[in-house]
């Protein structure tokens, strides 16, 4: 019998259900890391867009456990990451969103939307959308607002954006945005490097990333045993 996939979609709607209701969803770590923001690799860097949804447990589990691998040897300075949280919801009448996972999803996608727009750079809006997706991973979000204090930020550019049109607005662009893929997204996690979609292989983002840089130098990271060959 084939594995479950590694990803949400609306089909698997059943299934994740029932995987909702196991308390060990996934083995995560809280091992710490930081943000480079200088590149000494050259200008050209390679686009990773990750469509996503708040409350998918694979959007999670990639969120806390793969993409921090960005972070290690400097392979983050030549690549270009942009989250868009929102994933399989829908917009209908008067613009309303529904989303997959209820209401509670429509919520953290709309605060990690904000924190996106509130603190552009990654090196503002990833830890905090780490460390609610970390909550999520461990059954937890409903705390998601203990990491305004975890990482010792000012919560009110979040509530002020969330609680009004404007994070409403941030969501329907996200939902523009997400909604005129080419190809169309079939479900989430959706990775995509330099415009090209990594269908269910998307685990091994980082191969891609090394075989998308044309710069002068690669990072230590793509040299390592671990990179496979495409």
């Amino acid at each position: 019998m084939d594995s479950p996939p590694k990803l949400c979609s609306l089909a698997y709607i059943s299934y994740l259900l029932l995987l909702l209701l196991c308390s060990f969803l996934f083995p995560v770590s809280s091992t710490s890391y930081s943000i480079a923001t200088t590149s000494n690799y050259g200008t050209g860097k390679v686009s990773l867009q990750l469509y996503y949804e708040s409350l998918c447990p694979y959007s999670a589990n990639f969120i806390v456990n793969y993409l921090p691998k960005l972070f290690d040897d400097d392979l983050i300075s030549i690549v270009d990451l942009r989250l868009v949280p929102y994933g399989n919801a829908r917009v209908g009448r008067n613009d309303s969103i529904t989303c997959q996972h209820g209401p509670n999803e429509c919520l953290l996608n709309t605060v990690e939307a904000c924190a996106i727009n509130a603190w552009p750079e990654l090196d503002g809006h990833f830890p905090f959308i780490y460390c609610i997706e970390y909550l999520v991973s461990k059954r937890k979000y409903t705390q998601w607002e203990s990491c305004f204090e975890k990482l010792g930020l000012n919560p009110k550019p979040i509530n002020e954006c969330y609680h009004t049109e404007l994070g409403k607005m941030l969501e329907l662009k996200y939902a523009a945005e997400t909604g005129n893929l080419e190809p169309p997204h079939k479900y989430v996690p959706w990775v995509v490097v330099d415009g090209k979609p990594l269908y269910e292989d998307y685990e091994n983002f980082i191969n891609y990333i090394c075989e998308a840089y044309k710069g002068p130098v690669l990072p230590s990271a793509c040299h390592a045993s671990s990179i496979s060959a495409i």
